[in-house]
Parts: structure tokens; sequence; C-alpha cells
């Protein structure tokens, strides 16, 4: 199914969790429709789906393919079949939906595994308009990517309150399943705070039984008012077929990620400086609370934020910003959503009292290492000193990019993971301190010497 390389490992991924535990049973029968009567009588959900579709669209992204077969690498396999000495490249073609999210921005909001290495990227309006979209950033812990179009005459959909949802509530799965085109399913929302189902990152789903199939990925849920819900991200089920189990992630995380995506380019997650696990019956037995939810904090990091807040190891932290912890996913999630610098309050019980605290959330340790300058300049990239462990240790000498967020500031001037710098502006650096350094004072224009397996570049930074 070359149409949906992208998109069929990261559902069929959902699906060897817990696929196996999915037994035979009756056909699946979606919701049925509440009454809506159009102007002939007839129920109908026709009305809002003129006013909402038009902000759903079709994405087609060009990627290359590395082939990875251990044989290729052997010297003497490859001599013996006359192959070459590089690795092979394919061109691949996936296909997955979008949600306009602001129109006179000419945003998009996705899923980061629709758009992930991806070349070239294509939105399709439901007019059939054709645009080259621009990668603004993504987000792997939350599966979100944000795309902007040069684009005119936009229906945008606004986002729900989340929060708000409940189990039972109606709502409309608008994509792109299949590549066939976009196609609309109706179903309710079966759970909320859906996690742990081993998609990597930030786990806060909404599960629904409206119809989601490979290719509805980062196409929108609609509640029954037009709001976004969610964006679809999602399936559970044999071979990644629908067996009215989908998810999405909830409105309010995904706006959080895109209002960071939009300032940053990737989302600049700090730190609180706390382990933490979820309080059970018979941990509140022990520390004799009469709280039944929330997130126990079992360590707190020495001159953290939590630390200089007074936060101790067996708090219960029962609310965060005015709103209940339901417990330490619940409690991860949403701190891992606040961008550093920020000030959290919460409301924590300590020997049967509550009383509140107040913390700055920190960057972490990695971002603390970097100085203004590189985060600023380069922001996007992770960089390190080459130590003595590394590979290149003895072959190279500069900052070297560990990771790189795909569709940042650092992504869009050419650098990549694996990339050594070598010198600013005729500057020879040989270190991340020396790399700060040379940034202070310089124009607005950068000229990076970098290293590249064997080949030396000159990566422009504008």
């Amino acid at each position: 199914m070359a149409m949906l390389g992208v998109l069929s490992g990261r559902l069929v991924g959902a699906t060897v969790v817990v696929g196996a535990i999915l037994l035979a049973a009756a056909p699946y029968a979606p919701a049925q429709a509440p009454a809506l009567r159009g102007q002939t009588g007839t129920p109908t959900l026709a009305p809002l789906l003129d006013d909402v579709t038009p902000a759903v669209v079709n994405i087609a992204v060009v990627s290359r393919v590395v082939e990875d077969n251990p044989l290729l690498r052997d010297p003497f396999f490859r001599r013996f079949f006359n192959l070459p000495d590089r690795p092979v490249e394919r061109r691949q073609m996936s296909a997955g939906s979008g949600v306009i999210v602001d129109a006179a921005k000419g945003l998009v909001l996705t899923n980061n595994h629709v758009v992930e290495n991806g070349d070239q990227i294509q939105v399709t309006l439901k007019d059939r308009r054709q645009f080259q979209a621009k990668l603004v950033g993504t987000d792997k812990g939350t599966d979100i990517a944000l795309l902007k179009i040069e684009a005119t005459k936009l229906t945008a959909l606004t986002f729900a309150d989340s929060d708000r949802l409940r189990v039972g509530d109606y709502v409309v799965a608008i994509g792109n399943p299949f590549g066939l085109g976009q196609t609309v399913t109706l179903g309710i929302i079966s759970a909320l705070g859906r996690s742990g189902l081993n998609i990597e990152g930030y786990e806060d789903f909404i599960q629904t039984d409206a119809s989601i199939n490979p290719g509805n990925s980062g196409g929108a849920l609609v509640t029954l008012r037009g709001e976004l819900a969610g964006i679809n991200t999602a399936i559970i089920g044999p071979a990644g077929g629908n067996v009215g189990i989908g998810f999405a992630v909830p409105a309010n995380m995904a706006r959080a990620v895109m209002d960071q995506l939009e300032r940053h380019g990737e989302v600049r997650r700090g730190r609180l400086g706390v382990s933490i696990q979820d309080l059970t019956p018979d941990i509140a037995s022990a520390l004799s609370l009469e709280v039944d939810r929330g997130a126990v904090i079992s360590a707190v990091e020495p001159g953290s934020p939590a630390a200089e807040a007074g936060i101790r190891a067996g708090d219960v932290v029962v609310e965060l910003n005015g709103r209940a912890v339901q417990g330490s996913t619940d409690f991860r999630n949403r701190i891992g959503l606040v961008p550093v610098g920020e000030t959290v309050r919460m409301v924590i019980v300590r020997d049967g009292r509550r009383q509140t605290v107040t913390a700055k959330i920190a960057a972490t340790a990695q971002q603390a290492a970097l100085g203004g300058a590189v985060q600023q300049r380069l922001a996007g990239a992770t960089l390190r000193d080459i130590g003595p462990e590394s590979p290149l240790a003895g072959k190279a000498d500069g900052a070297l990019v560990a990771e790189i967020a795909q569709g940042s500031p650092a992504w869009q001037a050419g650098l990549r993971q694996g990339d050594v710098i070598m010198g600013v502006n005729r500057h020879r650096v040989r270190s991340v301190q020396e790399l700060e350094a040379a940034l202070q004072g310089q124009g607005q224009v950068l000229a990076l010497n970098v290293r590249r397996g064997e080949a030396n570049l000159l990566i422009v930074v504008r």
C-alpha cells in the first residue's frame, strides 16, 4: 500500500500493542445520529458539514527512504552483485489529513507521523485548490505538526474546550481514509484521558467509535457545535482496520503545542524536578489521606524548581493551575506543555492538609547547557561537545548536532543530526562553548562551516 506507507507504520504500531486482546466479535455498528432536521424534514448533519468540511484538507507527502538492508553494508556482497557503494534511496508517497485552524495565517494542524521526513508536502483543499506547504514545526511527543500555506478564502475550525467534553457526546470524524478523498463518519466519545497505548510521548487521548482508518491521521474530530474536539491520530484493530476504537489528541493539548510550534518551531519543555506516581487506595491509606485522585511526589531533585517551591517527597498534587489532577499521567502531560519560565500553581496535600505552592518551570539540563545565542539562532538543535567516547573523537572537533527537531529553524537552515559545526563566519570553533562565544555580536546572517560525513559544507542561517 505505497500511498500509505508512512501512515500504516504508525497505525499498525498501535495495533501491535493491544491487537492481541481483540477477539472476534459481531460486526461493528456505528452510533446513530441525533435527529437534526433538514429543510425536507429528514434527519441530517449536512448543514453542519457544509460549514466544517472546507476546513479539513488532504495532505500528500513525498519522502526519501534509504534502503537499510544489512547485506548492503557488506563490501563483498556489494562487489559480487555489482551494487553501488552508497545506500540506495527511493522516493515514497503517503497520504493523510489536516485541519485549517487559522484562516488568516494559513495554519494547518496534522500529525507528526504524517509529514515526518517529508521533502515535499502538498495540501489539497475541498475546493480542489492545491498548495505547497511549509513545515513550521513538529512535536513527536504529542504527534502534532504545524504547516503553513499561502492561500486566501480559507475556512478554519475553532477549538473546542476539550476539558469540557463528556463520554457520550456525539462527534464527527473527517479525513482522507485510504487516500480515497474526504470522508465523514459519526460516533460518540467512548472514553477520555486514554493512555498506556505504547504510543511514544504524551498520552491523553480521546477515544471514539467514529470510524477512523489509515489516512484519517491528522484529520478533525468535530463536535456537533462545529468545533474542533481533537486531531485524529491512531486506531486499534486487526491489520490497522477500523473496529470502532480510534484515538484523537485533545484540542487543548493540540492548541498548546501549536502555540509553541508557531513561536519557536519546536516545543520547549521545561522541568519541575520531581518523580511522580499515581495515588492508589493503598498509598492513600498508608498516608492517611482522604483524597482518592492525584499525583504522589516520590522524589524531588535537589536545587530544582520543585525543591525551591518547598515540595517534598510524599506530597500529593491534587490541583494544577485551577484544574484537578487525575493522576501521574495527567500531571506529566500538563507540566510537559508549560513553557519554560512560566509559573505554575499547585495545590498539594501534606499531612492531611491542603496548601498552595507555586513553582517556576526551568529549562532542562540540556537547554541550560546551551547559551541564549545558540538557542535563539539555532533553535531546534541539541548541541554537544565531541567526547572521547564519540566515534568522531580524534577525527573532528566542533559542536556536534546530537539531535534536531524536524521543521525547526535549525532544520530549515539545513542542519541535520550528526553534523559538526566547525566554524562561524570564518571563526574556528572547537566546542559548544566556543560556538556560543562566536555567535555573540554576529549579524543577521551566519555562515556555518559544517562537516557532514566526509564532506565539508557551508550552511547559511538567516
